[in-house]
This record gives C-alpha cells, sequence and structure tokens, in this order.
C-alpha cells in the first residue's frame, strides 16, 4: 500500500481497492487515512482568487442534553468548502456548518502569509459568507458570478407563476394551463429558442390576460438583467453597462410586480460585488464542480457515516492533478 495508493491517488472506493488488493474494508481504510497525512499536511498552494460555497451532506443530527433536557445541534448537513477557483489547487478544505464563525474558524487555522496572497473572493450572493470576508480577509474583494445572478432570476419567475396563477385561478397550476405550458421556455434564454418556440411561449400568454401579462412582463426583466450581464468582459465602457442597469431597474420599478421589485432590490444591493465580476470574469464555477465531486464521492460509497472520512476522500480526489496524479485521455 505504498507509494500511489489507489483510494488517495486514483479516485478508487475502498471496496472496490479492497478487492483488487484482496484485502478487508477496515484495512485498505485504516491504511488510507494513515497515507492521507501527506495530503492533509502538505503546505496550501498560493491561492489568488479563493472560491467559498456550501453543499449538503446527510442529514442533521439532534441529541439531547440529559441535564438541561434541550436538543443540542450535533452534526450540521450543510458544510462549507473552500477551494482554488483560479488554479488548479482544488478543494483546500471543508468545515461543517455555513455560519460566519465556521468560515472565520477555518481562516484563521491558515498562515496569515497565505491569507495575504489572496485578492478576490467568489461566492453565491450569500450574505453569511459576505460578512465572514469583510472580517477575516478585509483586503480582498468579493465577486458574485452571473450563474448565480440568472439562477435569482429563473426563481422569481417561477415565484410569480406560481402566486399569479392562485391569485387570478384560485387553484394551483396545471400542465393544460397557457403558464403551464410555456413554463420550460420562460426559463430558457431568449437566444437558445427558435422563433417557432417563441411564438409558442409568447403568443398565447399574450392572449391569456392579466396571468399572461404579468408573466411576459417578468420574463422581459429576467431578459433585462441577463442583457446586463452580458456585457460582462466585452470591453463595454461605464456607460453601457450602466445605461442597460438603468433600463433594467426601470422597468423592474414600474412593472408593480413585487417579486421583480425584490430582484431588482437585490441585484441592486449586490451591484458593487457583481460589477467586479465585470472586470475580472472571476466565477464560482470551481466550487459548483467540487459540490459535485463531493457528492460523487459519497454517492460512490453508498454514503458516509464518518464525515471526517468524507472529508479526506474528497480532499485526496479534488487535489490529484495538483499532485501529479490525474491522468486525463
Amino acid at each position: 500500500m505504498c507509494g500511489r495508493t489507489p483510494v488517495r491517488d486514483a479516485g478508487s472506493t475502498v471496496v472496490q481497492a479492497a478487492r483488487d488488493l484482496n484485502l478487508s474494508w477496515p484495512v485498505v481504510m485504516d491504511a488510507f487515512r494513515i497515507t492521507t497525512a501527506t495530503v492533509i499536511e502538505t503546505p496550501l498552494p498560493e491561492v489568488s482568487v479563493l472560491g467559498i460555497d456550501e453543499t449538503r451532506r446527510g442529514r442533521t443530527r439532534w441529541e439531547q442534553d440529559p441535564g438541561t433536557g434541550k436538543w443540542q445541534l450535533t452534526r450540521d448537513r450543510r458544510h462549507t468548502g473552500f477551494v482554488d477557483a483560479l488554479g488548479i489547487g482544488g478543494l483546500l478544505g471543508q468545515v461543517e456548518g455555513r455560519a460566519v464563525a465556521d468560515v472565520l474558524a477555518w481562516l484563521s487555522s491558515t498562515p496569515l502569509a497565505w491569507r495575504n496572497t489572496i485578492r478576490h473572493v467568489a461566492i453565491d450572493m450569500s450574505a453569511t459568507y459576505r460578512a465572514a470576508i469583510r472580517t477575516g480577509l478585509p483586503d480582498a474583494i468579493v465577486v458574485v458570478d452571473h450563474f448565480h445572478v440568472v439562477q435569482l432570476a429563473n426563481k422569481m419567475l417561477s415565484l410569480v407563476r406560481r402566486r399569479t396563477t392562485a391569485e387570478l385561478r384560485g387553484r394551483r397550476g396545471r400542465a393544460a394551463d397557457p403558464e403551464g405550458k410555456a413554463r420550460l421556455r420562460l426559463l430558457r434564454n431568449r437566444e437558445d429558442l427558435t422563433d417557432e418556440q417563441f411564438a409558442k411561449m409568447w403568443n398565447p400568454l399574450l392572449d391569456e390576460g392579466k396571468v399572461g401579462q404579468i408573466l411576459l412582463t417578468a420574463w422581459i426583466a429576467k431578459e433585462s438583467l441577463r442583457t446586463v450581464l452580458a456585457l460582462a468582459c466585452t470591453g463595454a465602457d461605464r456607460h453601457q453597462v450602466g445605461h442597460a442597469r438603468w433600463k433594467f431597474l426601470t422597468w423592474c420599478a414600474d412593472s408593480d410586480i413585487p417579486e421583480v421589485r425584490t430582484l431588482a432590490a437585490t441585484v441592486d444591493r449586490w451591484w458593487p460585488e457583481i460589477a467586479t465580476f465585470f472586470d475580472t470574469g472571476h466565477s464560482n464555477a470551481k466550487s459548483e464542480g467540487i459540490n459535485r465531486v463531493i457528492k460523487l464521492v459519497a454517492r460512490n460509497a453508498f454514503g458516509f457515516r464518518n464525515a471526517d472520512s468524507q472529508r479526506l476522500r474528497t480532499r485526496c480526489v479534488t487535489t490529484r492533478r495538483a499532485r501529479g496524479h490525474l491522468r486525463t485521455a
């Protein structure tokens, strides 16, 4: 089990490695825990863009204090991961929880010289993470990428559709309703719709009356926001970006739709971080990709009862490229 181990460096599961080496599961797992010391003890690579994101794992666990009788949270299903968002460092660390104290606890465990090399931090639109960054990394600039902004706009559109159908029709939406038939097309980008598909979405809603008018107004707000975000990294000057932003905010203010106005207020409140994305192009894509790997590792192992073991496996799998053990085709 020396040198290049199958679980640590080849991404193999413990069960598969035990079968290949003709060993028992406990023996392979103990060897894996021992060999991961070289991974954990390796100094963190220099990172200029840090990605912070959360992922879910398992179930929340509560235990009752025998003395007081109060229930206490002993295991949080939410985990916060720290990722090299620009380089090949992979998952740098992972802690249980997503509170400000959890983020600061991990940052405080890293060397001060390493933290000083971080120039930008890419996150989703989480006020908790932003507050933690302002405290733990006061010199770093927060970046919100366009993916989460568009995701918020699509969520707004779904909320408008559900509320409008319930208020004006007095029931839940049905697949036979015009807004039900156009549900998926409303969430797609305009440039991804053919003229025929766009007509099938637009015309029935336009003829439907108030329900369709409200939905189309919200859809235009979503597309106006995408028009603003499309100017990122295109060399557009501040006047072009400001004009596109003004058109979006004006349309939302005149729409008189609560969800659309809330979207505009959220975008306006996060605009400094969104504007940083326009200048740098940094995104949280690697954090999202590593979240997928975290879930894949747990699925391949049929779930972990031990959260520390899962963090070890995920750390090893996501740092194989940096350690020179990833062989792509």
